[in-house]
């Protein structure tokens, strides 16, 4: 019988005062992105806080990275709908998928924002893992 070192368990990062506004925003700017550019946009926020934050904060580094790569997704989500609408015998499937994204963005970002201000890091669903 051989010995297995026990995994290491995921890092768990907290935050403080301004850390904990910042990662607030960064969410609120992916969700108001999205809104506001019809769900083009919606990387951009969490994306600048990123570019910004990625060497010097952990808890900002991991919040940005994951709304980030949700956004993303959303994105890709919403070019498929375009996709599908485009092709007229999918049309339905695009509705479907609209309305899939839009609950899915509104839920999420929502969430992301009671644990950010409480300083955990949300770990979003259906993310492709783009940033780290």
């Amino acid at each position: 019988m051989s010995y297995l070192p026990p995994s290491a368990p995921p890092p768990q990062h907290r935050a403080q005062g301004d850390d904990r506004t910042i990662a607030v925003l960064t969410h609120l700017s992916g969700l108001i992105g999205a809104l506001v550019s019809v769900g083009w946009l919606g990387f951009a926020g969490p994306l600048v806080v990123w570019l910004v934050y990625r060497d010097k904060n952990p808890f900002l580094r991991a919040t940005s990275a994951g709304s980030f790569n949700f956004n993303l997704s959303m994105w890709l989500l919403n070019v498929a709908a375009w996709v599908c609408l485009f092709t007229v015998i999918l049309i339905p499937v695009a509705i479907v998928l609209w309305i899939v994204a839009a609950v899915l963005l509104v839920v999420c970002h929502v969430l992301a924002v009671l644990r950010a201000n409480k300083g955990e890091v949300y770990r979003y669903p259906l993310q492709l893992p783009v940033l780290r």
